[in-house]
């Protein structure tokens, strides 16, 4: 089979502008540098205190001030199980709200791509490993995460259903479990790597002999670099154009028992770990099959996983004083 040939980078960046939203945020950090660093000079970023993207006619404000060519849609509410579990009705209205409007507007004016990510929570609860696109619709998601994970599966049918009827050229990606320096380190809110590097350092600094964790260590997780995730992101802007969605990955898979064990190594956390069977686990294994990312878009992803928990840590040690 003749190897495919991409546009040039900062080819294809050249003359379009791009509208990031979320971009102010986590993964948005990265996605904005990675776009610097591949030839785009036009990048609008909608900063949330004056664009609240659930509402129509702040959506209609942004493509107005944007004029994007390419929007690329990271805006979310997103969090742990805990988050999850407290906020359910919010986790679903507001990633609606702030995705299907959006993508219904942007074919309005013309738009001539839409990235839209999605999330590893819209795979069904217990889907085969490793995790194939052709699986998404084989059953329900994991409790916890449902009403975020279905609020954002709606993208990929609407992208779907807007190429079919529209010829609009809108694509969805599938991201794995986030981290990577300038993560969110609340412990209401945070994410598996986040919580547990802040756990296991600040027990360390008070003296405590122990760390309570939730659930009982047996998950599995695929963790994925910020780094990595936004170049997968932005080659796809650049080179894929059809339908089916697209897994973003590492292609690693490790138990929450076992990264709990690495990241008290990494940190010189020396006491126990205490596991709280009462907690909700979440979903039993998460691993993807990233190969579909490969062979479309040419995207693997670099960072070695004990290299990117580092540059977390160091990050945390970094900002601790100015994190709440």
């Amino acid at each position: 089979m003749a190897e495919k040939t991409f546009p040039k980078p900062e080819e294809f960046w050249a003359d379009r502008r791009v509208c990031v939203t979320g971009g102010a945020g986590f993964l948005g950090s990265f996605v904005q540098r990675e776009l610097r660093d591949r030839g785009a000079t036009e990048v609008f970023i909608p900063h949330v205190e004056h664009y609240d993207l659930t509402l129509l006619e702040d959506v209609q404000r942004v493509l107005k001030d944007a004029n994007p060519d390419v929007i690329i849609h990271l805006a979310a509410i997103a969090g742990g199980i805990g988050a999850n579990r407290a906020r359910p009705a919010e986790f679903f209205y507001k990633n609606l709200m702030m995705g299907v409007p959006l993508m219904h507007e942007a074919w309005k004016q013309g738009v001539e791509k839409f990235v839209a990510i999605g999330t590893i929570c819209a795979y069904p609860k217990f889907t085969p490993i490793p995790f194939r696109e052709e699986n998404l619709w084989d059953g329900y998601p994991e409790e916890t995460n449902a009403p975020y994970g279905l609020a954002k599966k709606m993208l990929l049918v609407q992208a779907q259903a807007y190429r079919e009827q529209y010829g609009f050229n809108a694509i969805y990606l599938l991201p794995v479990n986030l981290y990577g320096p300038g993560d969110n380190f609340n412990l209401e809110t945070s994410h598996v790597v986040p919580a547990l590097i802040r756990k296991m350092i600040e027990a360390q600094q008070r003296g405590d002999s122990e760390v309570v964790l939730w659930g009982d260590g047996s998950p599995t997780r695929e963790f994925f670099y910020a780094g990595d995730a936004a170049r997968g992101i932005v080659m796809a802007a650049e080179r894929y154009n059809s339908a089916e969605p697209v897994n973003l990955g590492s292609g690693m898979e490790i138990s929450i028992k076992d990264l709990a064990s690495l990241i008290a190594e990494l940190t010189g956390f020396e006491g126990e770990i205490v596991w709280d069977t009462t907690k909700p686990n979440g979903q039993p294994r998460r691993g993807l099959d990233t190969s579909r990312a490969k062979e479309y878009f040419g995207f693997e992803a670099q960072m070695p996983f004990e290299e990117g928990l580092r540059r977390t840590i160091a990050w945390f040690r970094e900002n601790q004083e100015r994190i709440a």
